[in-house]
């Protein structure tokens, strides 16, 4: 199972170590099944957002999560789609989940169209947890 990961949903998992989001990252690090895409710019992101100030994620929560991303991750660079976006800086998520036939797991379905392989946490760990009983 192909996935990429929106940016909210690492913040998430970084602040809330129950939450759905949580869930995925340790399922991403658990699973041989589940194979994460990203690539230099979706990467960057993370980096930057993690490191906000206003967030109070500590510096080895940071390190923790980057280093896992950078160790499992596979980077693909895709070729950038002319679909209509509501929020165009989150093309690249989209673009990679779509390049590579991943599953765009996001806590803001609202800032993609409206298609069936972009998922919230909730959704997509109910969907592992069927597909996988």
């Amino acid at each position: 199972m192909q996935i990429v990961i929106d940016t909210n949903v690492i913040i998430s998992a970084a602040l809330s170590p129950q939450g759905n989001p949580a869930k995925i990252m340790n399922l991403v690090t658990d699973n041989d099944y589940i194979e994460l895409y990203c690539n230099q710019t979706i990467f960057a992101e993370y980096k930057k957002v993690l490191s906000y100030k206003r967030l109070n994620i500590s510096s080895e929560v940071q390190e923790e999560i980057l280093d896992m991303i950078t160790e499992i991750g596979t980077v693909i660079d895709p070729s950038p789609s002319d679909i209509e976006m509501p929020d165009e800086s989150d093309r690249i998520f989209y673009d990679t989940a779509k390049a590579s036939g991943a599953i765009l797991i996001t806590g803001n379905k609202k800032d993609y169209p409206d298609e069936p392989f972009i998922l919230t946490p909730s959704e997509f760990v109910e969907r592992f947890e069927n597909d996988t009983l």
